[in-house]
């Protein structure tokens, strides 16, 4: 299946992150949110992003500054921001990036099930709720998949497809063509808890953290070695932030709970959810983000 309409449902942090990362590629893009100020927001993101990729072929001399300013626009123009799903009807593949609760989630695919046409498939940006239980509540629980994006998508190539109980085999194709013709590489998984890259990641991020805690060490110095060391974009507490540390949380409790103490929970960062302080999306993690 060929995807000529897309939609992105949540416009935080990840959602215009993930329109513009559609856009990019050519593909026009409903991006939706409740409230006009997150749509805007989302909008905004997607073109911070676009204006720093296009400056970057500038700097290199592969494009002229007359090229990039309408590179610019014709990305911005294919997203369309809006609070209703009055343009869905004509969708083919929609990624929900709401928050990671359950109730909030099976809202979402509720209206998007009677939005969408029949074929279009419903896909989540979950980073750990199971595939099986979102798509319960739809009338088409085989053509709902996982589509798991990274921090920050614009820059992360990988995309995880995961297939609950119920996907079919070409709905997780499908969606593998899907990260593809968006210039992403998928990696395709069954449902399990933190599916592949999030058993990996909080494993070793859990040696951090319980380091951290144990030591009081600076989180930004940590950060600092760990991003030279691995020659990361970001250290393990920036990622958290950008992340969000009520998202980070959860997946490394989810994880403990699964497979026991060899996953740890950062007690700061739990302090610090407590708080409300969530990181980038609140505007103060372990880090101030304006």
């Amino acid at each position: 299946m060929f995807v000529f309409k897309a939609a992105v449902v949540g416009a935080g942090v990840m959602g215009g992150e993930i329109a513009q990362v559609i856009a990019s590629a050519d593909v026009p893009v409903q991006l939706k949110d409740v409230d006009r100020k997150f749509v805007d927001a989302g909008l905004a993101k997607a073109r911070e992003v676009t204006q720093r990729q296009v400056a970057k072929l500038v700097e290199k001399g592969k494009i002229s500054q007359e090229q990039a300013d309408a590179q610019l626009e014709h990305t911005l123009g294919l997203i369309t921001g809006t609070t209703s799903y009055d343009g869905f009807g004509d969708v083919d593949f929609v990624i929900e990036a709401v928050p990671e609760k359950m109730e909030i989630k099976h809202q979402v695919f509720a209206d998007l099930d009677a939005a969408t046409p029949g074929h279009a498939i419903l896909a989540s940006n979950t980073s750990g709720l199971s595939i099986t239980e979102i798509g319960e509540i739809t009338n088409r629980p085989d053509k709902v998949v996982g589509f798991h994006f990274f921090w920050p998508a614009s820059y992360m190539r990988l995309v995880e497809i995961i297939e609950g109980d119920d996907t079919l085999p070409e709905t997780a194709q499908a969606a593998a063509t899907f990260a593809q013709q968006i210039r992403k590489v998928p990696v395709r998984a069954a449902e399990c808890p933190g599916f592949v890259v999030n058993r990996i990641l909080v494993s070793t991020a859990s040696e951090i953290w319980r380091y951290q805690d144990e030591t009081g060490a600076s989180f930004e110095e940590i950060d600092k070695v760990v991003q030279e060391q691995t020659q990361m974009p970001m250290g393990p507490f920036r990622v958290a932030d950008m992340s969000g540390l009520d998202t980070t949380v959860k997946v490394a409790r989810d994880l403990h709970d699964a497979y026991g103490d060899r996953f740890y929970v950062h007690r700061a960062m739990e302090e610090l959810v407590e708080q409300g302080n969530l990181g980038a999306k609140s505007g103060k993690g372990f880090y101030e983000h304006s």
